[in-house]
């Protein structure tokens, strides 16, 4: 849930809540702008299970002159590949090659490889690092090509993610998400945080931290801004904050309770639920403020808006019919459709980049768990056996989904292929973790 006025959405949604909402919608706050100064960044740490079905099988020699960076920029690359769950990482042991060595194919066959990426970097008189690399279809004996980059010292795992990002496009012919980043927030003690991190949940910068609670950070598409609730004024309102420099705007305080906004792709405009007018209503509002416009009139409660993938439609939660549940309705206004049929307790949409899948939360025997709908053909498909899944949201490509969870009495953020048979643990240390959004490609 991205809205703390879920809990008004009728007698069975608050009791069903009320443990929930208790521990997730104090989460937040907004105080301190920027990196906080002797924060622990507590980075995450990633465990892998449950790969089957095609993997691609490549090979990733450690990069020339890797020993002396501060950055293992091999390791990097293969734990990105192996957290997709599609590659197979193909023993390399012993091997260093650079971006201009002519490798051994026959041997690169024998072992296994179907493909092979080879590199180096060194130290510059400046004191930044040079990078290249070169990658190669072993099975057609074909250079594919290859980048170079000249960065700091602190930018070596960026540049190491976009290698990744690099294999992985060429080898499957999607776009790689390894250079994107996710928020998420954290409550430990008495302090919530709001985190900026790579995708892999390494490097967490903290960008907001406060005693009083911050709820559903969004990313601008262009992935410069977040938009989230702060509680700081003791009530919900929402602002936009700029990442690069921690300047922040205030979007929406009005009567009531503002929150759960979520961005349009074109970034000009967000939805957003208000109560200004009494029960939790879906309007949309500038990005910058202003007056906002109401989407339709409602006897229920409305809230999650989620903007489709084309600014079509917004999709959203809806007790109107007795019990929450998903709906879309057009984003200039009009009727609202229903669109989750399966299960009494359906919440929290997120919509695939190509507009072709929705993640939700269903209510099974009792626990909260991840479903995927294919929009076209209805079919809902289970993911989790886990019991208090949250926040859904899609990585870029489409490829994974990012969530919150629970296993063995700690919190977690997870992926998941859409079949969900392929998952990654990014676990927590030292607090509370809720809310993941993951951020757009940036090129």
């Amino acid at each position: 849930m991205k809205n703390m006025n879920l809990i008004s959405l009728g007698n069975g949604f608050v009791g069903d809540l009320a443990a929930r909402i208790k521990r997730r919608n104090v989460i937040g706050g907004a105080l301190a702008l920027g990196v906080v100064p002797g924060l622990s960044a507590q980075a995450l740490r990633v465990e892998i299970s449950g790969y089957e079905g095609r993997q691609y099988p490549v090979a990733l020699p450690v990069f020339k002159g890797e020993a002396a960076a501060p950055q293992k920029i091999s390791s990097i690359v293969q734990a990105d590949l192996e957290r997709s769950g599609i590659f197979r990482i193909v023993n390399a042991t012993g091997v260093e090659l650079d971006e201009l060595s002519r490798p051994d194919l026959a041997m690169w066959r024998q072992r296994t490889a179907e493909w092979l990426n080879t590199g180096s970097i060194h130290r510059t008189a400046d004191g930044r690092f040079d990078i290249r690399f070169r990658l190669w279809d072993i099975v057609k004996a074909e250079d594919l090509g290859g980048q170079s980059f000249v960065v700091p010292a602190a930018d070596l795992r960026l540049a190491a993610h976009r290698i990744a990002d690099f294999i992985y496009e060429k080898v499957t012919g999607q776009p790689g998400a390894f250079s994107t980043r996710l928020a998420y927030v954290t409550k430990s003690g008495a302090r919530y945080t709001l985190w900026v991190a790579d995708s892999d949940g390494e490097n967490p910068q903290a960008a907001l931290t406060s005693p009083e609670p911050i709820i559903s950070p969004s990313w601008s598409p262009n992935g410069s801004q977040l938009a989230y609730v702060s509680f700081e004024s003791r009530k919900p309102v929402v602002y936009v904050h700029e990442v690069a420099n921690g300047r922040r705007r205030l979007v929406a305080n009005f009567r009531g309770s503002n929150s759960a906004p979520a961005w349009s792709p074109d970034g000009q405009r967000l939805a957003v639920t208000l109560t200004r007018d009494g029960r939790s209503q879906l309007y949309t509002i500038s990005a910058s403020g202003g007056e906002p416009t109401r989407i339709m009139q409602s006897a229920g409660i409305d809230t999650e808006p989620a903007f489709s993938s084309d600014g079509s439609y917004i999709y959203f939660v809806s007790d109107r019919g007795g019990s929450p549940q998903v709906y879309r309705v057009l984003s200039m206004g009009g009727g609202a459709q229903r669109v989750t049929f399966q299960g009494n307790y359906n919440i929290s949409p997120a919509i695939s980049p190509d507009g072709t899948k929705l993640a939700y939360i269903s209510r099974v025997s009792g626990g909260y768990r991840l479903h995927v709908m294919d929009l076209t053909s209805g079919t809902v498909t289970p993911l989790t056996s886990t019991g208090a899944d949250e926040s859904p949201s899609f990585a870029p490509n489409g490829q994974l989904i990012v969530y919150a969870t629970r296993e063995g009495g700690r919190s977690a953020l997870m992926t998941t292929t859409l079949d969900g048979k392929i998952k990654a643990r990014l676990s927590g240390q030292g607090g509370e973790i809720r809310e993941p959004d993951w951020g757009p490609i940036q090129r």
